[in-house]
């Protein structure tokens, strides 16, 4: 298949290791193997522009977000150490568009797991529950209405431990139309992540994650371990409520501040593997 340029500019490890999704995986030639929903993808990275060589161009260019305003988003970015040393290392992650129903589920199953972890729980429900996919060594996610018809014990066979009755439960809510995760998409964020909380497992921070990656809120912050550390570092040590904290991230971080939220836990994450700093594990989400 011949390699088509979509443009750029990404950094598309960064993106892909970012703690934002869980089932890409890196080939031994540099290129990316993925899915989006049912169709493979491959795509690598040339002077800083995304290649696809497999995959149909106008999805994959909307998956990767290709269109958001960086270099607008980066002139949003706080003047505050933290910040710009985030955007000064993490230049071309891009917050991905992701289907609703795989973030969301991903997600519900990220509560006190490391990034690692909830990579082998999403490769694990694929294995037992997916459709296999032409031109892919991994199944697509397995749709709400699948999952639904599970049992909890096989769920739990797939690492979810107490995370599979949140699952189960919430597939079941999607399968007999109680939510309907495109119809909300409507709605204003405040009122959706209402909504998105209706759903078992899912709290305000999974909510904000759900928000970002699925929804395309880009102001919406989750606050797990690392951002919580973070934020009370620039309050110079003065906690509070997760509302306060919240309140006071929308408030420093801008308009863009699920960008910046995602480039300071990425920085965090990267600065600890260098041995730069001491921070806690590589959670995507805490209690």
């Amino acid at each position: 298949m011949t390699a088509t340029n979509l443009g750029g500019p990404i950094d598309l490890d960064k993106t892909l290791l970012s703690g934002q999704v869980f089932h890409w995986t890196r080939r031994a030639d540099g290129s990316w193997s993925g899915l989006l929903g049912n169709e493979a993808i491959v795509v690598s990275e040339k002077n800083g522009q995304l290649v696809l060589h497999q995959g149909p161009a106008d999805r994959v260019a909307r998956y990767f977000a290709l269109d958001h305003p960086l270099e607008e988003i980066y002139a949003a970015f706080p003047e505050e150490p933290m910040s710009q040393s985030a955007l000064s290392a993490c230049r071309g992650l891009r917050i991905l568009r992701q289907p609703r129903w795989e973030c969301t589920a991903a997600f519900i199953t990220s509560s006190m797991k490391q990034v690692a972890h909830i990579r082998s729980m999403s490769l694990a429900i694929r294995e037992r529950f997916g459709d296999a996919v032409e031109g892919s060594e991994i199944n697509a996610y397995p749709a709400f209405e699948v999952l639904a018809k599970a049992t909890e014990s096989a769920l739990r066979d797939c690492g979810l431990g107490y995370r599979a009755e949140n699952l189960l439960k919430t597939a079941r809510l999607l399968a007999d139309g109680t939510i309907d995760l495109e119809a909300i998409a409507k709605q204003p964020t405040a009122r959706l992540r209402q909504t998105l909380q209706m759903l078992p497992g899912v709290g305000v921070k999974v909510a904000n994650c759900i928000l970002l990656f699925a929804y395309e809120r880009l102001d919406a912050v989750p606050i797990d371990t690392w951002i919580h550390r973070i934020l009370l570092a620039m309050r110079k040590g003065r906690d509070g409520t997760p509302a306060v904290l919240a309140a006071y991230a929308r408030r420093r971080l801008g308009p863009y501040a699920g960008y910046v939220q995602q480039y300071l836990f990425h920085h965090a994450r990267m600065m600890k593997r260098a041995g730069a700093v001491t921070s806690p594990r590589a959670t995507r989400h805490r209690k």
